[in-house]
């Protein structure tokens, strides 16, 4: 399987942090934002 080298940008990073942090975001909008946030780099190397 090839990998797959995009990753999330900070901003949308964010965005999808105060999705997951939000009480009244939807299932569907939790999900998609846990699968932004899992794209996303480990940081500075």
């Amino acid at each position: 399987m090839a990998k797959n080298s995009r990753q999330t940008s900070s901003k949308a990073a964010s965005a999808a942090s105060q999705v997951l942090r939000n009480p009244r975001s939807g299932a569907a909008a939790k999900t998609a934002a846990a699968s932004a946030l899992s794209q996303k780099g480990k940081g500075k190397k």
